[in-house]
């Protein structure tokens, strides 16, 4: 987070959750460290959103790139399917349609 002010853990217990709450809404994220090491952000829930929206968008993602990689190019057909239950398209058009069969 390159824009966040950083506190220690000490320097936020002094702020107070209100003072966290207040700077992340008018200053952007606040990064609470320990030892040096970020342990904890408070961030604007805007800039929440826009992370949940990345990260949604890097799934999205990563699932196209697994199935291209995967893909074999072989497809199958609704002919080979529908044989696969031991059907045709002849004898599912031969089917009645369920409303008929409720009245």
């Amino acid at each position: 987070m390159r824009d966040a002010r950083e506190l220690t853990v000490t320097e936020a217990t002094k702020r107070g959750v209100a003072g966290l709450v207040a700077d992340a809404e008018h200053g952007g994220p606040v990064v609470v460290t320990r030892h040096s090491r970020p342990v904890a952000a408070v961030v604007p829930v805007s800039r929440l959103a826009e992370i949940d929206e990345a990260a949604a968008d890097l799934r999205d993602l990563a699932l196209v790139l697994a199935r291209s990689a995967a893909d074999s190019g072989r497809r199958t057909s609704f002919d080979d399917v529908l044989a696969a239950f031991g059907h045709t398209r002849e004898s599912l058009a031969a089917v009645e349609d369920d409303d008929s069969l409720d009245g």
